[in-house]
């Protein structure tokens, strides 16, 4: 949620994705993010376009959504699994730290 102060920071501006133009409100902290986020969006849909010539628009942006979608499921996953790795590793140490049990 954002507060007060959060929307007085907020920023309009306008990106270009796939030809089309779409006006945003962002934070002022977050617009080059939101810009380097379109570039890369931009930059998979034309790898796309150069990879399956004859598709509509609709379709090189379908498929951009999707490889971001995998991509950011594999993160969740890698995330998870270095949590799991972390938490294993913590009680390792704090067994080490406490001592031999008497």
């Amino acid at each position: 949620m954002i507060d007060m102060r959060e929307k007085s920071e907020m920023v309009n501006i306008n990106v270009q994705i796939a030809e089309r133009q779409y006006p945003l409100k962002v934070l002022r902290g977050d617009e080059e993010k939101v810009q380097s986020a379109v570039k890369a969006v931009n930059e998979k849909i034309k790898e796309y376009q150069n990879t399956y010539s004859g598709k509509d628009k609709q379709d090189y942006v379908a498929m951009c959504l999707l490889d971001f979608a995998v991509e950011h499921k594999n993160l969740q996953s890698f995330t998870n699994d270095n949590s799991r790795l972390l938490e294993e590793k913590m009680k390792e140490l704090e067994e080490v730290l406490s001592g031999p049990s008497k």
